[in-house]
């Protein structure tokens, strides 16, 4: 394709590239699609577009075509285009004014329940689960708590479920963790080993780590809180409205739906059928 250098993130094009580019790229992904069951046929144009170029980039290759002959010839190829395309950009207690909220307005509905389960979806290295594990802890319902951690990369699954972290990320989590409202000090929950923090082991009892492709999997449970931050960012109108189709169905009473930061129930199909609980902090009740 004219005007690409190997380095360029996308490579500049003319109106009749431009087309093809897009035929190449709905190849690209209808084959994953059809060969592996991964389908990212509805994710944002322009993210997705640019993490296929990384990829042709890194292979060195000079098309999306010579992408995809290599994908459906080199599942380790695949593997990698799939990293690509799946973020894994996370921290612990992430936004820590949604945790102080959460402490503040969710954990007094959830203390009326015997038992409790909790979503996280898309948990990539599972820092939001452990954060979460902690939060309940502190608020005395861990006990009684069952956490569901999914993500569509099973290779960032054995991270979460190892729950080791590099040390040097602690200072910026521990300050997370006291502006977050946490009760005791951040140190009490890991145990520093050269240079990995490695939280302990009683965080992980109450934990279920499985994949899970919210675009092509279905419920697989009923939950009190679903947590899905920062996700369907990536996705399409279509596609958002299906996902959001399945966390309706897999909410229970009560139902309590977090979001990412810039992420919205409104402008969906299913906007009618929740309350808001906190706008700012993007928490919303299912409507019984």
């Amino acid at each position: 394709m004219s005007g690409w250098k190997y380095g360029d993130e996308v490579p500049q094009r003319s109106k009749e590239e431009e087309e093809r580019e897009r035929i190449e790229i709905s190849l690209l992904l209808e084959g994953v699609y059809q060969l592996y069951g991964h389908d990212f046929r509805h994710y944002a144009f322009p993210s997705i577009r640019r993490r296929i170029w990384h990829r042709v980039h890194a292979e060195r290759l000079s098309t999306v075509s010579g992408l995809l002959e290599r994908v459906m010839h080199d599942r380790s190829c695949l593997e990698r285009l799939l990293n690509d395309l799946v973020i894994h950009v996370t921290e612990m207690f992430r936004d820590p004014t949604l945790f102080a909220a959460f402490r503040e307005k969710i954990v007094p509905r959830l203390k009326e329940l015997p038992v409790i389960r909790i979503w996280h979806a898309g948990c990539a290295t599972g820092e939001e689960v452990y954060s979460m594990a902690i939060l309940l802890y502190e608020e005395g319902l861990y006990n009684r708590t069952r956490l569901y951690a999914t993500d569509i990369n099973e290779d960032v699954l054995h991270i979460a479920e190892r729950g080791s972290y590099p040390l040097k990320k602690i200072q910026e989590y521990t300050k997370n963790y006291m502006l977050s409202g946490g009760k005791d000090t951040f140190s009490s929950y890991y145990t520093a080993v050269e240079d990995r923090a490695i939280f302990h082991p009683f965080l992980k009892e109450k934990m279920v780590f499985a994949q899970h492709n919210l675009v092509t999997d279905r419920s697989f449970n009923e939950f009190h809180v679903i947590l899905c931050r920062n996700v369907l960012i990536y996705f399409d109108a279509y596609l958002q409205n299906q996902v959001h189709d399945l966390f309706y169905e897999s909410l229970g009473d009560p139902g309590i739906l977090v979001l990412g930061q810039k992420e919205s129930i409104a402008f969906t199909k299913r906007s009618d059928h929740y309350t808001v609980l906190d706008g700012q902090e993007k928490m919303y009740g299912k409507v019984k």
